[in-house]
């Protein structure tokens, strides 16, 4: 049988929200074998396509054809059936069951979970994804997670493979890896379709892309043969902003402390802390780096308040704070921003505005126990225009909002309440190119204006873009910090693998 020329074809998707076109005619092909990159700004339109291609969201009108034949798409199941798979950028997965057992809800055949649990450990060791089959999902990382969400669509055998921002959080020898299971099945002939914000993983892994601005069809490139810069301009019709860190004089006392700071992890499956001790001074950013799921979810519970230690063991401005719960933390100058956004960050049901007041209450914003309404509604508005967040105004529920300009929002909360102490994990997860030079940008400012950073990230690139200091957590303990100059990517690459003097065991 020949093969069809191509594999997936879109024509006249268009796709309307009330007060949005988020998709406006649009045009894609994808060969059988060929790995496809749509790229976008954030709010461009490049999910909600993925949904329409996945079943998930139907489209108000245009036609899928699937090898050479229209075929209508009704939902995820028909579209597994077709042969589609899709990783979402924002997991659906069921927090209290287990690894296989998530994998078994969308896998057909028989519910025979050793048999399953056995498949996935074979998958998840072959592609170098290591996960446990049978850990409970919410005792899992960020990371974890992902790497759950990957193996489950390669257990489907996919003819199509939709990945959303698919190397947001694994490691630099993660990707590889991924790339090279990626390549591996192009090369069986399985057709991919590969959303992603980083413009050198697109031009060294894609045969051919699309780039989508404001909902339409802004032009097509060969990765391979278009540079980051031009990519980036198709994108957001522009040149991308440089990025300024002047350096300035630090505050003499640190802003934030933690002294030797030990905990056994809540988690069974989690990390324990053993005596990791920084300290972070006012008019500097401090990076860790680390492989997910080494400790770092323990280490931020305990810096931000949602889990508390012994006084001493944490500082802010020299004050004793370990003992103390959020919201007192945050009365002293404390602010943080979650790794998972949706859910911890921001309650997906509620408007901007009430997720704006959920933590800048203290803000005048509520007087004699009444809700000033309007102060709340003028603050999230003030922060939408700011940090340019695409939505239709304050009353937007944070679930309508992408990814990237639900972050721009979170962040842009957290800086205009003029903290002290920024505590920020994953700052620009999933994020496009333009919002991601925007974020960074901020954090530096606010640093130069004073304030203490903690910035938490895999992204290397991200660390020594905006870092004065960098350390690395490695099963619960942490490196000293050192200046980025002092340092580069191969040092910290070994200490995330525990290769280093800082992580071998006492004599």
């Amino acid at each position: 049988m020949t093969e069809p020329a191509y594999r997936l074809e879109l024509r006249g998707i268009t796709k309307r929200y009330p007060g949005i076109v988020a998709n406006d005619d649009i045009a894609l092909a994808v060969r059988p074998g060929e790995i496809h990159a749509v790229l976008g700004e954030n709010g461009a339109g490049k999910s909600t396509l993925m949904k329409i291609i996945y079943g998930a969201v139907e489209a108000d009108a245009g036609e899928i054809l699937w090898n050479g034949a229209p075929v209508t798409i009704g939902n995820p199941a028909a579209a597994r059936r077709l042969g589609i798979g899709m990783v979402y950028q924002h997991f659906s997965l069921f927090e209290s069951v287990s690894v296989v057992e998530n994998i078994a809800v969308a896998t057909a055949g028989k519910f025979d979970l050793p048999s399953l649990s056995a498949r996935v450990t074979e998958l998840s060791e072959r592609y170098g994804l290591p996960v446990d089959p049978n850990r409970l999902l919410h005792h899992l990382s960020v990371g974890e997670r992902q790497r759950v969400e990957i193996i489950r669509c390669l257990l489907q055998d996919p003819k199509l493979l939709i990945l959303d921002e698919p190397t947001s959080v694994l490691t630099p020898q993660a990707v590889r890896r991924l790339f090279e299971v990626l390549r591996k099945l192009a090369a069986e002939g399985c057709s991919i379709l590969y959303i992603s914000h980083k413009l050198d993983e697109i031009r060294e892994l894609c045969d051919s892309a699309t780039i989508l601005r404001g909902g339409r069809v802004s032009g097509t490139a060969n990765p391979k043969q278009t540079s980051a810069a031009e990519l980036a301009r198709l994108m957001v019709g522009a040149a991308l902003p440089d990025i300024h860190r002047d350096p300035v004089p630090l505050a003499p006392q640190a802003r934030l402390e933690a002294i030797c700071l030990s905990a056994k992890s809540d988690d069974p499956f989690g990390t324990d802390l053993d005596c990791v001790s920084l300290a972070v001074h006012g008019g500097e950013i401090f990076g860790i780096a680390g492989v997910s799921g080494n400790g770092q979810a323990e280490l931020l519970s305990l810096l931000s308040g949602e889990r508390s230690a012994e006084a001493d063991m944490v500082q802010l401005d020299g004050r004793p704070v370990g003992d103390l719960p959020v919201a007192k933390r945050r009365m002293r100058g404390l602010a943080f921003v979650p790794e998972e956004r949706l859910g911890r960050g921001a309650v997906p049901a509620m408007s901007l505005a009430d997720n704006a007041l959920l933590t800048a209450h203290a803000a005048g914003m509520v007087r004699h126990g009444l809700i000033d309404r309007q102060k709340v509604i003028g603050f999230a508005g003030a922060v939408i225009e700011k940090f340019g967040v695409k939505c239709t105004g304050p009353a937007s529920t944070a679930r309508s909002l992408s990814g990237g300009n639900l972050q721009k929002f979170i962040i842009g909360r957290e800086i205009s309440l003029g903290p002290h102490v920024l505590i920020v994990w994953q700052p620009t997860w999933g994020v496009d190119v333009a919002a991601s030079a925007f974020i960074r940008q901020a954090l530096i400012d606010l640093s130069r204006q004073g304030a203490a950073v903690l910035v938490i990230s895999e992204e290397l690139e991200e660390l020594f873009q905006i870092c004065d200091r960098i350390a690395v957590i490695y099963q619960g303990r942490l490196s000293p910090g050192k200046p980025r100059a002092a340092t580069n990517v191969e040092e910290i690459g070994l200490l995330m693998a525990g290769v280093g003097p800082a992580f071998r065991p006492a004599a």
